[in-house]
């Protein structure tokens, strides 16, 4: 089913299995519903008589968040906000983004996930279906399940987008098994608020295969299955059963893949990315965010972009990720030969240097950057690395907590004396960030280009009261808009070159005032903006490229006139301003209003027309 446009803002949700309610403009509308319609609808009596307007609910629902004392409550009021009063909740989030993105995902999530067996009774009314939970003694009745989901809603909502996980390696946490449902609803959230996918469309899913963690096992206040994990073998067929299940019965979804362990996001991801529409945040939305905020950083890091030499610290998925779509920008952008690129990279894991005579056998995804150059050599950790690569860049994604301290960020501004050094700590949650801002800051003199994974705070010169804002690399950036233009138009999947033009998209975003300030990503205030912009430039190069399916787009992308050719398939994160703007047309966004909300609703020829004031 082709997507509508958000000139029907709201919800269109009249599923009563997951609202909880019989009427989904009344449950929408809460305390703002008429009068003259309560008395259509039969619920004289049964609510307090006070009418409202939208923003005293608005109101009402800061001021009890406000009130809880912990993060983890502010989670809570918000997911039951969620699954009672979606049109509220995104209000909520979209006029306060700064604020409660922390709490519905990194930070809070992880300690949500760690939770969530304790929590999960508390999230929602009972009965509501929020996702997909499929154990692996399950999965040969995957077809019973999607039946299952289909009776829980309307016609119209069949879902567009998924996010899936087996809660195998969340954040920086590891193994949560079932609890790392917590994740997809999270990022789901983001892929509404952040880009205007359809609430009602989304549909966050977690395989239950088990889990290894000791916490766990045994439990029996987990929820999730108690055995555990199975062997690759039966793990991918049991995978690949659900993929196909979901693809044949929602062939146009989007599937991202999220928070497997290493070797498992990669094979799930070279199985299926040539045969269903999917993506993998970790190995191609860190990358594609970080390249952003890197592109920025080469920019102002004051030597040539040849120059650079790049240390990495964590070889997991994401690591090598982030580096390959990095090798991507020097032989795309600068014209250096892949392998002369490549040799601009190190790697450092808990063995040390990672080279290609180390005498260990290495992971087959961390062979392509094993070190061939270094002759008798080698380092056990990251101060000896250090001193062997005389690094312009360290990015950390180790999951190791302080990683990056006094010494090791003291000798980088030491080793980076005539330029800016470039340091990225990507680690999630705060408790696993390689360093702070603020750390970072003062062992550079301040002199340092910086992007986190995580969210800290600004920083204070303390000689000149100058206030600094940190990069925050937070995938948000980008995985939402990737989404929407995957949505929109349909590619037959998503190439490493249109990773690519999000990434230029996204440092081409950044406003004058901006960049006047150093900083590495666009204000997170912006962040809708921006994805549109983002999701432009996606659909522009999946038609450049050829792979676009939908039409619409692919006429809209020839005939409006930007900046690139469309008969060039470069990937410079161009778009036409026609293809912005109707892009925005595309996205959802909450009711501001209850005429607005009204509209949005099925069947509102059923309700009656009632005077409302001009604040409704």
């Amino acid at each position: 089913m082709a997507p509508t446009p958000s000139t029907h803002s709201g919800t269109s949700s009249a599923r009563r299995s997951r609202s909880g309610s019989p009427d989904p403009l009344a449950w929408n509308a809460g305390t703002a519903l008429p009068y003259a319609m309560r008395t259509a609808m039969h619920l004289k009596g049964l609510v307090p008589s006070g009418v409202e307007s939208f923003k005293a609910q608005e109101s009402r629902a800061l001021e009890q968040l406000k009130m809880k004392s912990t993060n983890l409550e502010k989670y809570i009021f918000l997911s039951m906000l969620r699954t009672t009063n979606i049109n509220l909740f995104y209000r909520l989030v979209l006029h306060n983004l700064k604020e409660i993105a922390p709490i519905i995902y990194t930070p809070t999530v992880g300690q949500a996930c760690q939770e969530y067996s304790n929590i999960y009774p508390f999230l929602a009314p009972p009965n509501v279906v929020d996702g997909l939970f499929i154990p692996l003694t399950e999965v040969d009745n995957i077809d019973e399940i999607i039946a299952n989901y289909r009776e829980s809603i309307s016609e119209d909502d069949e879902p567009e987008i998924t996010v899936i996980t087996d809660g195998s390696r969340i954040l920086g946490l590891g193994d949560l098994g079932m609890n790392g449902m917590g994740i997809p609803v999270g990022k789901l959230q983001l892929y509404v608020a952040a880009a205007g996918l359809n609430p009602d469309r989304c549909l966050p899913i977690v395989l239950d295969f088990g889990t290894n963690n000791p916490n766990y096992l045994g439990n029996p206040l987990y929820l999730g299955l108690q055995q555990p994990r199975p062997d690759d073998e039966t793990f991918y067929k049991a995978a690949n059963r659900v993929v196909q299940g979901l693809h044949s019965a929602f062939p146009n979804m989007f599937i991202q893949f999220e928070d497997f362990s290493t070797d498992h996001a990669f094979g799930l991801l070279d199985q299926w990315r040539h045969k269903a529409l999917c993506f993998n945040d970790d190995i191609q939305g860190t990358g594609c965010v970080i390249l952003g905020g890197f592109i920025s950083a080469v920019e102002q890091a004051g030597i040539p972009a040849q120059d650079h030499r790049i240390l990495f610290v964590g070889s997991g998925s994401a690591g090598v990720g982030v580096a390959k779509q990095l090798v991507d920008y020097f032989v795309i952008e600068h014209k250096i030969p892949e392998e002369k690129a490549k040799a601009m990279f190190w790697f450092v894991d808990s063995r040390g240097m990672i080279t290609a005579n180390r005498g260990d056998k290495l992971a087959e995804h961390k062979i392509y950057f094993a070190r061939h150059d270094n002759g008798t050599t080698q380092c056990k950790d990251l101060a000896e690395t250090l001193e062997y690569v005389k690094p312009t860049a360290l990015i950390g994604l180790s999951t190791i907590y302080k990683a990056f301290n006094e010494q090791i960020l003291t000798r980088m501004s030491q080793l980076n004396a005539q330029n800016r050094p470039i340091i990225f700590p990507l680690s999630n949650p705060e408790t696993k960030a390689e360093c702070s801002f603020e750390e970072a800051m003062r062992c550079t003199d301040n002199r340092v280009l910086f992007a986190s994974g995580t969210a800290f705070p600004e920083y204070t010169i303390p000689e000149t009261g100058e206030e600094r804002v940190p990069g925050q690399g937070n995938n948000m950036y980008v995985f939402p808009p990737i989404g929407l233009g995957a949505v929109l138009c349909k590619p037959t999947h998503i190439t490493d070159t249109m990773i690519y033009a999000v990434s230029k998209a996204l440092a081409n975003s950044l406003s004058s005032d901006e960049r006047a300030r150093g900083e590495l990503y666009p204000r997170i205030e912006r962040i809708r903006e921006v994805a549109a912009e983002l999701a432009a430039a996606f659909i522009h190069q999946a038609v450049k490229e050829d792979v676009a399916k939908d039409e619409k787009w692919i006429q809209l992308a020839k005939q409006s006139a930007s900046k690139a050719s469309v008969s060039s398939q470069s990937p410079d994160g161009m778009y036409s301003e026609a293809m912005l703007e109707e892009v925005k047309r595309f996205m959802w966004e909450p009711a501001e209003t209850f005429e607005q909300l009204r509209a949005s609703c099925p069947h509102q020829h059923h309700h009656p027309v009632v005077p409302h004031s001009s604040d409704e």
